[in-house]
């Protein structure tokens, strides 16, 4: 089951005064708390052990990543109390290079009887002038007639909520005792959340996901001279109804979610998220009319991905992260006691035509352990399959390369006793060329009529990359029963020009990502 984040949504009712600051200790859960033994979940085989999760429970959403006096932090969507979802909090860990990281104490809460009482949902950061400040969208139960995600079970009402710290290592965290900015007076408003943020000389304006019901999804726009008082300017980006009569406005196209805008290369990049899926789109924003005009347009990421957000490294790349769900049942992840992990940092580019370039950041090399490797074509294909058949993997933690020809091209990864994943590349099969397990996606013509795939295998995770362009992300909840191989015929063998694979070693010692 492929869950929307807003699937688990569980109501209580809960209004009042803010208190500033976090509650943890005073707010009774939504859920009881479920404790799933430590050395279960450290030796699940399903786990991944080089991607970022929390040591146990649920986690989404990739919340305010952000490069601060000399280390990447990241927050996220986070239940401390099961591995469903539900009590919305806000997860923060620390990593000096984005790859390794450790969990530092929650950075927010949702704090009783106050406009975020039952969940601190997405959101992001930014430096304002030295202070570290959250912009994240905070959700109250409310009467029908107030809500602005409304889903037939559910009447929440979002309004957009600012934290400030002036700690180092931004442990601490101060709320303003009441939101910065309500949903607009329209009954037909189909959402008011995840704010994203950027600055134009001293004004900073701020995206809201939102939407229309009937008309399609939306990107809202603001500005703002302090971050505290903020005037609507116009729909940045609008969409199209897809026509389905559905509970919950994202699966009909009618809200868009989790947006994120930002400058790259000479144009302007727009990510949203809607019907499952994160769509880019790439353009020019005229600084005067603050009309956003899209060039080109495609899919993020054709597999398990979902609710990203971008920053800003030390070197000034522009990083994706994204949020990887699970894609087995509620049950199932419930009782692994973990459910969800992090993308890994997806450097960002543009072609010159303005179509958007996707590529792992190079630093994941610091992970690799002795290479192994089939020999550069030319040579006699009996050592080609010889080598080929020397590789071996002791857990399903790796990195595959591979060079080919613009022809058929297939392998199986396999334990021996079972098929774990089948990946294949088809040039004749025209929007689908690309498999990977269940999962398809269509190929841009390569130049020179050679292909680059690059493939990160994590457990029950596999994300894939081919020619730059194209991203794939797929969960595989096969657990190895012996070490992994590759096995491909003679004849597809003779299309590779070159295939590395190199076991890839874990960011954690007790596999918990601590």
């Amino acid at each position: 089951m492929n869950a929307s984040r807003r699937e688990f949504l569980k109501g209580a009712a809960a209004s009042g005064a803010l208190m500033s600051g976090l509650a943890l200790s005073r707010r009774k859960p939504a859920h009881p708390r479920v404790e799933i033994p430590r050395e279960g979940i450290a030796s699940d085989p399903l786990r991944p052990q080089y991607h970022l999760l929390p040591a146990r429970n649920w986690m989404n959403d990739p919340n305010g990543p952000i490069y601060w006096k000399g280390s990447y932090h990241m927050f996220f969507q986070y239940n401390p109390n099961a591995a469903v979802w539900g009590d919305m909090h806000w997860a923060h860990a620390i990593s000096p290079d984005m790859i390794h990281w450790k969990h530092l104490p929650l950075a927010l809460a949702p704090t009783p009887g106050s406009y975020d009482s039952e969940g601190c949902f997405s959101g992001s950061a930014v430096d304002d002038g030295g202070v570290a400040t959250f912009l994240y969208t905070g959700v109250k139960s409310v009467p029908a007639a107030q809500a602005t995600l409304r889903d037939a079970k559910h009447n929440f009402m979002e309004v957009q909520c600012l934290a400030t710290s002036r700690d180092d290592v931004l442990q601490k965290w101060d709320k303003l005792p009441a939101p910065v900015l309500l949903p607009p007076n329209d009954p037909n408003l189909t959402g008011f959340r995840d704010p994203c943020l950027w600055q134009m000389g001293k004004t900073w304006y701020m995206g809201i996901g939102s939407g229309a019901r009937g008309k399609g999804g939306r990107v809202l726009l603001y500005r703002s001279e302090d971050l505290r008082h903020w005037q609507y300017v116009r729909p940045l980006a609008t969409g199209k109804w897809n026509g389905k009569q559905t509970n919950d406005p994202v699966d009909a196209g009618e809200m868009w979610e989790c947006p994120d805008f930002f400058p790259l290369g000479k144009k302007h990049v727009l990510l949203y998220s809607t019907e499952r899926k994160v769509y880019w789109q790439s353009g020019e924003l005229d600084p005067e009319t603050l009309i956003f005009n899209t060039e080109k347009r495609g899919l993020l990421d054709h597999g398990a991905f979902y609710a990203p957000k971008t920053q800003l490294d030390a070197k000034g790349r522009r990083i994706l992260w994204g949020w990887i769900p699970e894609t087995r049942t509620e049950a199932e992840y419930s009782a692994a006691g973990w459910a969800g992990c992090m993308s890994l940092p997806r450097a960002l580019t543009l072609a010159g035509d303005g179509t958007l370039q996707i590529a792992v950041i190079p630093e994941m090399a610091r992970l690799r352990d002795l290479e192994m490797a089939v020999t550069a074509s030319g040579t006699g294909n009996k050592a080609r399959v010889e080598a080929l058949q020397k590789i071996g993997l002791p857990t399903a933690t790796a990195e595959i390369a591979m060079e080919f020809q613009a022809k058929p091209v297939h392998f199986r990864i396999l334990d021996g006793t079972q098929e774990i994943l089948r990946v294949a590349f088809d040039p004749a099969k025209a929007g689908g060329e690309l498999r990977l397990g269940d999962r398809v996606a269509p190929v841009l013509p390569a130049s020179a009529g050679q292909h680059r795939l690059r493939m990160f295998l994590d457990g029950s995770v596999f994300e894939c990359f081919l020619d730059g362009g194209l991203a794939l992300t797929s969960r595989v909840y096969l657990a190895p029963k012996t070490p992994l191989r590759i096995e491909m015929s003679k004849t597809e063998l003779a299309a590779v020009e070159s295939l590395c694979v190199w076991p890839l070693r874990a960011i954690s010692p007790d596999r918990l990502t601590t």
